[in-house]
């Protein structure tokens, strides 16, 4: 059964909680989307000053639209595009501190100024990419990606 965590501790004790709130809501689940719908969910109620988390998931040489929470977002972008697709096509981290500097920048919410995409890779395999937007510049730090990064391993070893 899932239990709401208070968030008192430092942003480190945090985000251990919320990766073992994400197994918790995981526990005997199979479903895909049943899954990144509740991944999601759990961190746009975590995390402070984001306006958008979700999924893109891969499909071919493009990463088509997942379950997410925020605004009405574009739904297929191919790889080697914006942020997502170029975190898609590199299979690395894009920790983008103001997205109005980055090359190509795909502009869902004009609200957005700062952006990190972790691709979730299984086996080897690229399954899509986590997708976080803040509206403030500089949002997300080093703690912020290696605990995302964490979220995004957790959340992929569920994934079939």
């Amino acid at each position: 059964m899932f239990h709401a965590i208070t968030y008192n501790g430092t942003k480190e004790e945090n985000y251990h909680l919320v990766i073992k709130q994400l197994r918790s809501l995981m526990e005997g689940e199979s479903n895909v989307i049943a899954n990144l719908a509740n991944a999601s969910a759990l961190l746009y109620q975590f995390l402070d000053e984001v306006n958008w988390v979700g999924f893109y998931l891969a499909e071919e040489e493009e990463l088509v639209l997942g379950p997410f929470q925020g605004l009405p977002a574009c739904v297929r972008i191919p790889f080697g595009k914006g942020v997502c697709g170029t975190a898609a096509k590199n299979q690395q981290t894009e920790r983008v501190p103001d997205v109005h500097q980055f090359p190509g920048h795909i502009a869902c919410d004009a609200a957005s100024q700062s952006e990190i995409v972790i691709p979730i890779i299984k086996n080897g395999k690229l399954i899509g990419v986590l997708d976080i937007d803040s509206p403030i510049k500089n949002r997300f730090d080093e703690i912020d990606q290696h605990f995302l990064e964490k979220f995004v391993e957790t959340l992929a070893d569920s994934l079939s």
